[in-house]
Formats: structure tokens, C-alpha cells, sequence
């Protein structure tokens, strides 16, 4: 009996993830696995890429996860620069093309993996493709970039765009010693943020030295006579340039899929059910940055491009693949950044997303510190939470503060995954010890002055 053919498009997070748990649960001789990747690298960490170019990782390779040689070790044919171009749903086939070569062929498949992720958003501005643009998405982005700015001998970057790659970028950019101004439409920078704790995020960055420049558009890249960058201009003036990096955020890379006539959601991404199996389709799954997932708290689609989700949506399509079962149930929306010793996370629902819920919601904001007031280096920390107003449900934090900061927001996320009020949030055993929390931890605070505002407006 021959085996079955299992074809993975994407050799990422996802893409990969499945591909080695399938070959985990299934031998070669029972499963025949053919992945294509489009790129010169597979299984790599595109959320560490600010940290290489900003020197804190010292070399690309420590980005890289699994080779390809490693992935080829395992019986999975993986390849390289190798682009598939088309999707034949009724004829179970995909055609690639060799990007080095340029000869294309069809390969059938018994199960199909689309993994392709995401793409940057590059606006068509006037000048966009001038050398010095940057967009960061794959390591080839970043090595690009790299290259730039060893080559480039002015000091003056300009990011357009101030969400977390926006402000990351930022951060690797000052530490090579740019002079960095932000631009964003915003007005302020994180617009993942409701905008009172996005005004604490400007504060710290001005206090680095980073320029950030709110209500401003990018509406062209300008040169010099010699077809130089020179700067970027907006409606109002122009900022001088010798590095622009786009950080505008990205979209799902769904364009084979369209073609293909596959499920896509409001915001272009595949629409899976609970197994990642494409709706509509028994044999075609998708993961990764090019689907979208449930939102837990708000029970709307979303598109979130992070590697948690990938991994594990990888995880558990190889295992419904390999004869095993899994399903991904959805997100409540958890994410943290950092911009130099800044830290910024973030769950469930901002203020403006209760509110196309439909949600009536209350909101508390304290200011407490990441140790115990007392303890050496203690430094300030913001906590501002959303409360449902009648049920007292949690439904979001956001937090702003020092060492120590972000990795709070974990409390909220099991808290809203949990279906928790904020009452029942303030009686969590949580960990103290002076050098780690003040008696009660800023969350809990937090919890505790979100049940007064409950309770004060009636629910």
C-alpha cells in the first residue's frame, strides 16, 4: 500500500510545526511529507529579528530554529526557494516554481498544509522601492536591512508606523546609534493600547531620545539628485533619511488561496474550523499568520500574526494529520513588547473594542510599583483593567511599566480565558516576595479597584 502524501506550503512556525509532529506520529513508510518555502530559511524566529539588527542577538543563525538539513533528517522533503503558485482544489495538485531555476511542476497531495504567513504592509507611496527601504518580516528582511545600514554613512532612521515592530525597530535603531523619529497616524504610539496608556508609552520613548511624531502620514519616500533616500515627507513637512524601516503591520499572504476559491474572513485571512481544517474542506488545513482565529472575549474573527499561534496551530494540525486529535479554541488577544526597558503588554479588549462588542464596561487604572516599595530598584508600573458592567466579567488588561511588568499580563489572560469576574481575580493566590511584587500585586490592585467601579455603577 503506497503512503499517503501529506504537502506543507510554508516552511515556518506552522508550516513545520506540522510537518514534524505528522512525521512523529507517522513513519515515512505510512506518510510521505513534501514541504515548499519560498525563502533560504525554514523554522526561524521572525519576532527576534529587532533584536538582531539592534545587536542584542549577536548572529542570524541563533534566530533559526531547525535547518533545513535537520528537517530533510527526518524524512521531510523541504524545498528551498521553491514557490507554490497555485492551488488545484478538485485535482488534489499544487504547482511550484524553483525561484533560482524557474522551471515549475505539479505535485498531488493526499493532505494539504497552507502555512504562507503574512506579508508587510508597503504602501504604494511615490519613491517606496528606493534602496534604504526596509520592510522586517524574514530574516533575508533583516539581513537586507543590515546590510543598509553598514553601508549607509548618515545616522538618521525614520519609522513609519508605531506598533510593536514600529517600536522594536525604534529600539534597535537607537542602539546602533541612529537618531530615530516615529511617524504614526495615531494619537499615540500602540495603538493596541487605548490611547491614555499609549501616552505612557510616547513619554518613555521621548525620554530615550526617540522623536515620535503623532497624526502624521506618510505620503511619499523623497530622493536626492543622485536617486539617494533623503527623507520621508507627510502631508505637513519632511523628515531627513538615511534609513526608512516600515513597521505598519502586516497582512495575511493569502493570495494562492483566493485564487483557489478557499474561505477568507473580513480581514483576508483563511477561516479554519476548531482542528485548523479549512472550512469546507476535509483535506486542506490552514495555521499560522494566514488565518484568522476566535477572539474569546469579544466571540468576533481576528487576524493575529504571532509565532505562540502559529506553533500551535502547527502542533495540532501535524497531530490531526498523524491520527491524533486537537483543536485550537480560540485567543483572548495577549501581547507584550518592549522598547529599550520599557515594557508594554496587553489582553482581551481595548476600550474602543468593548465597545463594538457592545459591551457597557467600566474601567480602573492604578499606578503601583514592580517590587515592594521599599526594595532597591523598585520602579513605577501602570495596570488599567475593563470590567463588564453588570457582571463584573473581566475583559482586558493593559500594562505599562519597568522589569517585571509584562509578564503580568499572563494573570489576565488564564483570568479571561477562564471566564473570571474581577472579584473572584482579587482572591488569587498570586506569588510574593518583596523583590518580585509589593505585598499586593499590581494586578490585583487593579482587580480590587475594578470591583469598587462595578459595584459603584450599579452591576
Amino acid at each position: 500500500m503506497a503512503a499517503e502524501r501529506l504537502v506543507v506550503i510554508g516552511g515556518d512556525a506552522a508550516g513545520m510545526s506540522a510537518a514534524s509532529q505528522a512525521r512523529r506520529l507517522k513513519g515515512p513508510d505510512e506518510l510521505e511529507i513534501i514541504a515548499f518555502e519560498r525563502g533560504r530559511f525554514t523554522s526561524f524566529s521572525a519576532c527576534g529579528i529587532p533584536y538582531w539588527v539592534g545587536g542584542e542577538v549577536e548572529k542570524r543563525d541563533d534566530l533559526v530554529a531547525r535547518t533545513p538539513e535537520e528537517h530533510r533528517a527526518r524524512a521531510i522533503d523541504l524545498r528551498m526557494r521553491t514557490e507554490v503558485t497555485k492551488i488545484d482544489v478538485a485535482g488534489q495538485q499544487v504547482r511550484s516554481r524553483d525561484l533560482d531555476s524557474g522551471v515549475g511542476s505539479w505535485t498531488g497531495y493526499d493532505e494539504l498544509v497552507i502555512a504562507t504567513g503574512a506579508r508587510p504592509v508597503r504602501p504604494a507611496l511615490p519613491g517606496i522601492d528606493t534602496p534604504g527601504v526596509h520592510g522586517v518580516q524574514t530574516l533575508d528582511d533583516g539581513q537586507s536591512l543590515i546590510d543598509s545600514l553598514r553601508a549607509t554613512g548618515g545616522r538618521r532612521a525614520v519609522v513609519v508606523g508605531a506598533g510593536y515592530i514600529g517600536v522594536e525597530m525604534a529600539q534597535a535603531l537607537l542602539h546602533r546609534g541612529y537618531g530615530v523619529t516615529v511617524l504614526t497616524r495615531d494619537a499615540q504610539p500602540m495603538s493596541t493600547l487605548d490611547p491614555d496608556m499609549g501616552r505612557l508609552v510616547r513619554q518613555a520613548m521621548d525620554g530615550m531620545g526617540i522623536t515620535t511624531v503623532s497624526g502624521a502620514e506618510a505620503t511619499a519616500i523623497l530622493n536626492d539628485d543622485a536617486g539617494r533616500l533623503r527623507a520621508v515627507a507627510t502631508e505637513d513637512t519632511e523628515y531627513p533619511a538615511d534609513i526608512v524601516v516600515l513597521g505598519i503591520g502586516v497582512t495575511p499572504q493569502t493570495t494562492v488561496a483566493r485564487a483557489a476559491e478557499l474561505p477568507l474572513g473580513d480581514h483576508g485571512g483563511l477561516l479554519t474550523d476548531l482542528s485548523m481544517r479549512v472550512r469546507g474542506y476535509e483535506n486542506i488545513w490552514a495555521g499560522g499568520d494566514c488565518v484568522e482565529v476566535l477572539d474569546l472575549v469579544s466571540g468576533r474573527m481576528r487576524h493575529i500574526a504571532l509565532g505562540t499561534h502559529a506553533n500551535k496551530h502547527g502542533q495540532i494540525i501535524g497531530s490531526n494529520i498523524g491520527g491524533g486529535y486537537g483543536t485550537f479554541p480560540g485567543v483572548v488577544g495577549t501581547a507584550v513588547s518592549k522598547v529599550c526597558d520599557l515594557e508594554i503588554a496587553r489582553t482581551g479588549l481595548r476600550e474602543k473594542d468593548a465597545r463594538a462588542a457592545g459591551r457597557q464596561f467600566v474601567t480602573a487604572t492604578i499606578e503601583s510599583t514592580n517590587r515592594a516599595g521599599y526594595y532597591p530598584d523598585a520602579t513605577p508600573m501602570t495596570v488599567k483593567m475593563l470590567a463588564e458592567r453588570r457582571t463584573g466579567k473581566l475583559l482586558g488588561v493593559q500594562i505599562v511599566g519597568r522589569e517585571g511588568s509584562a509578564k503580568r499580563v499572563d494573570v489576565a489572560a488564564v483570568a479571561l480565558t477562564a471566564g473570571m469576574t474581577v472579584e473572584q481575580m482579587v482572591s488569587l493566590d498570586l506569588g510574593y516576595a518583596p523583590p518580585f511584587s509589593p505585598v499586593w500585586d499590581p494586578v490585583l490592585v487593579a482587580a480590587r479597584k475594578a470591583v469598587t467601579a462595578v459595584r459603584a455603577s450599579g452591576g
